[in-house]
């Protein structure tokens, strides 16, 4: 598989290879990346469903984030963002969950959530009593009108997908070849990738992150 292939083409490719599945929570992205993944001949192979969670009580009702959660943090955080990868990969018992929240504009933002904040989320299911579920969100911040900031979100979670698929059968080859892995030491720890991006995984939860900010908590506007 090209590094060049379309990002939703190689999430087909793998998740066909591994026979897994995906489950997909999209906010401010309105069904972009449930349309794309879909737009692959052969995804319901893969693909189990797709969560459309715009307002709060939509997010509470339908994937169950927690009040908590939003109450915290907001609509627009890496919390909120792994907590919906994470409720679509277990009420759709799927191996996978991909969320997408943000700001895509043209108003709502601010000075700390600006329009083109995106937070995007990865919950892998591993099998069960290796130890090796996790879940984790990425900050990215893009720029250009609404519908450019939705579709590059979109992209920008089906790349992230990929990468993360891709690391997991790095880590199953190591168990493989040695018996062991220590691949879960980073896996899940804050990462800044340059360019306005950053990681955040389970290790550190952002408990405090854009707490006391009231704005862009309705929906992932």
């Amino acid at each position: 598989m090209s590094e060049e292939t379309d990002p939703a083409v190689a999430v087909g490719e793998l998740l066909t290879e591994r026979g897994e599945t995906l489950a997909v929570a999209e906010s401010l992205t309105g069904g972009l990346v449930g349309s794309r993944v879909t737009d692959v001949p052969g995804a319901s192979a893969y693909f189990d469903r797709g969560y459309v969670t715009y307002a709060y009580d939509a997010k509470r009702e339908l994937l169950g984030v927690s009040r908590e959660t939003l109450d915290d943090h907001g609509a627009v955080a890496g919390p909120t963002a792994r907590e919906m990868a994470e409720r679509a990969r277990d009420h759709a018992d799927t191996t996978w969950g991909l969320s997408t929240t943000g700001v895509a504009g043209p108003g709502g933002g601010t000075d700390e959530k600006p329009v083109g904040l995106v937070y995007i989320g990865v919950a892998y299911a591993a099998p069960w009593d290796t130890g090796g579920s996790f879940s984790r969100s990425v900050r990215a911040e893009l720029s250009g009108d609404r519908d450019a900031i939705k579709g590059a979100s979109a992209e920008r979670a089906l790349d992230e997908l990929v990468r993360t698929i891709r690391e997991v059968e790095d880590a199953d080859r190591n168990v493989d070849g040695e018996g062991h892995s220590d691949s879960n030491e980073n896996r899940d720890g804050n990462e800044n990738r340059g360019s306005n991006e950053n990681r955040d995984g389970n290790e550190n939860r952002d408990g405090n992150e854009n707490r006391g900010s009231n704005e862009n908590r309705g929906s992932g506007s």
